[in-house]
């Protein structure tokens, strides 16, 4: 068994000694995780919904337009920092792993989504100014 410490950039090899090329893994990644996106959106959406009704009438603060434009930014974020998967799947995939990561990569997915709801609970908890005191 053989392996290329050079770095030459060659792709890794599928069974049977063919290489993938650098389209094809970027198109199984983008397959697989933007057909997650829509969930992870939700599950962010769901902590915003449960904190706005949780602390009502005195989260009608987040109803202001600055507030809720401040809300539609960090959203943007979130989906920015979810693109992040798509470093770490590239990286694996070429790393002659591919195989076992495209069976195993559903662990980082719910990892992801479940630190960013984390993060959301506490980004609303300062929003709403309903943090520990």
């Amino acid at each position: 068994m053989s392996t290329n410490l050079s770095g030459g950039g060659e792709p890794p090899a599928q069974p049977g000694g063919a290489r993938f090329r650098f389209g094809e893994v970027a198109s199984e990644a983008l397959r697989y995780w933007e057909r997650w996106r829509v969930l992870y959106n939700l599950a962010l959406l769901a902590v915003v919904v449960i904190h706005l009704i949780a602390s009502w009438p005195a989260s009608k603060v987040l109803l202001s337009r600055d507030r809720l434009l401040s809300l539609v930014l960090l959203a943007v974020g979130a989906n920015i920092l979810y693109c992040a998967a798509y470093g770490v799947d590239l990286f694996v995939q070429f790393s002659g792993l591919r195989a076992e990561w495209t069976r195993r990569r559903w662990v980082v997915l719910a990892t992801g989504i479940a630190v960013a709801a984390i993060l959301a609970h506490f980004v609303v908890m300062g929003i709403l100014g309903t943090g520990p005191k």
